[in-house]
């Protein structure tokens, strides 16, 4: 009976809670054991001298998933978790001096791009219901149902999202795809732009990541009361209140597999049985520390990784009207920032900067007339750590850039600095290299290649989180975890 099954999952990341609360719910007991000493994963907050930044994701979009936990949890959302729609998705800005808002409303975003670069505003109209087309028939299926599972490819829809594939979308890459559809260079820029939505390079991944772009254009951005913070906090307090035991401050050391099937984990030399395991970190990292496979955990380096990021907080004394939550300053050369770090393995010197600013959006984020800065580039994924003279290269480029197409010297206003690099984000989550979503989707397979939500030859051990399917980001760990929740109880009745 479920009620006698006893689930350890191992990390407290986005998926890794979600997971809990809908095993719980099903009946099963849950405990969770993560090594830090707060869940949430790559989600944690910092805080200094008055300002608090999101240290991890900063993007909200399609808060239906969040709801539908609550909803299968029978909790009332409002009690624990609280949301806004932000008119104004990103706010970009190019090397060229345009300036560009992209609202979230499609005819504004379309008339606003027709004004500053001269884009045709049907163009922008037609690629976006064109994205939520291909969503709506293709990434229903295969980012809510296993790939690894014969039963999905009879679902019904199936053919459906068959018929939906076209050639342009596998066989060119995105970059070709956004050049054969817009006539300004602003406009293949910034779709170029969502290949790295999933940690991937616009000018080898696959037109079918046109798509990404329906979830913040067309369904909408939005921004979480609290901060990102604030979701892994709701989710916390929903898995407690389903009866989910957390083990904060408790790391595994050993996945226990006896005759092939799953009996518990080592965590600080002590055993803890179990029924079922679900890994909640990276694939890799699983097979090569936890279970001691390293012929399993080359197979999943065969597939190349995703990109990480180098991150400074910047508490800053002044503000600046003209920007937004959400900002990009593009580099000049977008293709050879892509190159530097897939092929050449090395960061860009001159970086596409994002900006996230939380304090726009709730005043007691930074002090009165000051704002929090989380300021990211695109990095390589790398076990070497950065020196203290490459991170001061590195931060002398991005702060030169700024400088110049802001008109200021942010030097002068900087009063509160941390930074994470990507051997800082493997040190805390075990991400392999410090990739942000496991493998990259650089080629048409990428998707049918990441690893499956479970073991095809160890009974009881299942996987969730960015670095297996159907992928990284809020959204797609989200499903992930119901995915993973919904492949445990059909093992049941089986």
């Amino acid at each position: 009976m479920i009620r006698n099954k006893k689930v350890i999952i191992i990390g407290a990341g986005i998926a890794g809670i979600a997971t809990s609360i809908r095993l719980a719910v099903m009946g099963y007991d849950v405990e969770v054991f993560e090594k830090n000493d707060v869940a949430g994963g790559k989600m944690y907050l910092i805080e200094k001298q008055g300002f608090k930044f999101d240290a991890g994701p900063s993007l909200f979009t399609q808060p239906i998933n969040v709801e539908e936990l609550f909803a299968f949890a029978k909790e009332p959302i409002d009690e624990y978790f609280q949301y806004s729609k932000v008119d104004i998705a990103c706010k970009y800005h190019f090397e060229n001096g345009k300036r560009i808002s992209a609202f979230t409303n499609p005819e504004d975003f379309a008339a606003e791009m027709n004004q500053k670069t001269g884009e045709p505003a049907h163009n922008i109209i037609r690629y976006l219901k064109n994205a939520e087309r291909v969503y709506e028939k293709v990434g229903s299926i295969f980012l809510n149902f296993s790939l690894h599972r014969f039963s999905t490819w009879f679902h019904p829809r199936v053919l459906i999202a068959l018929k939906t594939i076209k050639l342009s979308y596998l066989f060119n890459t995105l970059d070709k795809f956004n050049r054969k559809r817009f006539a300004t260079p602003e406009a293949v820029q910034i779709f170029n732009r969502f290949a790295t939505y999933n940690g991937s390079n616009p000018y080898k991944a696959p037109g079918m990541l046109s798509l990404i772009p329906h979830l913040e254009q067309n369904e909408g951005t939005f921004y979480p009361l609290g901060g990102m913070i604030s979701i892994p906090n709701a989710l916390t307090m929903l898995a407690r209140t389903k009866g989910v035991k957390f083990n904060l401050e408790k790391g595994v050391e050993e996945i226990i597999i006896e005759g092939g099937t799953v009996k518990g984990i080592l965590s600080g030399g002590e055993f803890n049985k179990a029924d079922i395991v679900v890994s909640n970190v990276d694939a890799y990292y699983t097979y090569k520390n936890l279970i001691k496979d390293k012929r399993a955990a080359d197979k999943v380096l065969q597939h190349e990784r995703s990109s990480s990021a180098l991150i400074f907080y910047w508490g800053l004394k002044k503000t600046f009207p003209d920007l937004h939550l959400h900002n990009i300053f593009f580099s000049a050369d977008y293709e050879s920032e892509f190159s530097h770090l897939f092929a050449m393995k090395r960061y860009y010197i001159d970086p596409t900067i994002y900006i996230n600013i939380t304090s726009k959006m709730e005043s007691g984020h930074a002090p009165e007339g000051k704002e929090n800065w989380f300021v990211m580039v695109n990095a390589p994924a790398s076990e070497v750590k950065y020196s203290e003279t490459q991170i001061d290269e590195i931060r002398a480029s991005v702060m030169k850039k700024l400088n110049r197409m802001l008109n200021v010297e942010l030097n002068d206003y900087i009063e509160v600095e941390e930074i994470l690099t990507p051997s800082g984000i493997q040190q805390r989550t075990d991400s392999f290299q410090g990739s942000l979503y496991g493998t990259s989707s650089n080629s048409i397979w990428s998707a049918f290649l990441r690893h499956a939500n479970f073991s095809s030859h160890i009974n009881g051990l299942y996987f969730a989180g960015g670095s297996v399917h159907p992928g990284g980001g809020i959204p797609l760990c989200l499903k992930g975890a119901k995915i993973v929740a919904e492949l445990i109880r059909k093992s049941e009745v089986s």
